[in-house]
């Protein structure tokens, strides 16, 4: 039996944006897709939904908006198995234990303040740092459409201990026959210098190198039908990152479950790209 895809709705234009390209990440994988709210509120109060129903806010209810969504889906992709279900509990909890029988995660950028689609909400960035499974942040522009893939690459960061990232990105670029470009970000740390006991060249070109060989070997096992770019850049792994994800038309990063005072967290990187990166963005748990 295919693990669902899941999407998690609450009626605004970014959860929209992402119904769209979870239906279509669904039938590319061929798998159901399952549509799911939840909320302590029997009401839903937003303006985007409503407008779609011609209701009042206060007369959207959580059934309105999973069928609301579902349909949405069904029209873009008649045949597509579709399930739903409305929740009464917090979304964060929810979502998270959806995840654990889904073969991925997909929510939008839910912000609660003008900048809406600039900074992330904080149930998605809840989900991405604590789901079992993948985890696709959605974004987009300033409407209710998915962006449509044009550059036909995806891009992985490839850190230590990266490998389910590579390997989810490797399946993602096979599935659309795009270029998987993985990218190394490597810095010289300012107190190396020739003079250094274990550095016999130039500090730069050493921590290049290396970069290279990790680059290298953590991509040994993507498949040969992946045509695959390899680049190695000098900088923080973040800012690197959403420099490649201009030219992207999805951004792959791993997540190390690190538990904490709160519970597993996100690293800076992913944090960071989830904010700001200008495509959809999968963040990966990687295992240690």
């Amino acid at each position: 039996m295919k693990l669902p895809l899941v999407v998690g709705v609450d009626g605004s234009e970014p959860s929209l944006r992402a119904v769209d390209w979870a239906a279509d990440e669904a039938a590319l994988r061929q798998v159901p897709l399952r549509v799911v709210y939840a909320s302590l509120w029997e009401r839903y109060e937003g303006a985007a939904l409503a407008q779609e129903l011609g209701k009042p806010d206060g007369q959207v209810r959580a059934e309105d908006v999973v069928e609301a969504a579902a349909h949405r889906a069904r029209v873009r992709h008649p045949g597509l198995p579709i399930s739903r279900a409305a929740l009464p509990e917090e979304p964060e909890y929810a979502l998270v234990r959806e995840g654990k029988n889904a073969s991925a995660l997909v929510v939008g950028t839910r912000g609660r303040s003008g900048v809406t689609n600039l900074l992330l909400g904080s149930v998605s960035l809840f989900v991405a740092g604590h789901a079992d499974c993948p985890v696709i942040v959605v974004r987009g522009n300033n409407d209710n459409q998915a962006r449509t893939a044009v550059h036909s690459r995806v891009v992985v960061g490839v850190g230590d201990g990266s490998a389910g990232a590579v390997r989810f990105a490797a399946q993602e670029a096979g599935r659309r026959g795009a270029v998987l470009e993985a990218v190394r970000a490597w810095r010289c740390p300012a107190h190396e210098s020739v003079d250094h006991p274990l550095i016999t060249g130039e500090p730069e070109r050493v921590h290049e190198e290396r970069a290279a060989q990790a680059l290298e070997a953590a991509l040994r096992d993507v498949p040969p039908r992946v045509e695959v770019e390899r680049r190695t850049v000098e900088g923080p792994a973040r800012k690197v990152l959403l420099a490649a994800a201009h030219e992207a038309d999805l951004l792959v990063v791993g997540a190390r479950r690190r538990p904490g005072r709160f519970g597993p967290r996100l690293g800076r990187t992913a944090h960071t790209v989830l904010h700001h990166a200008a495509c959809p963005i999968a963040v990966v748990p990687e295992r240690a």
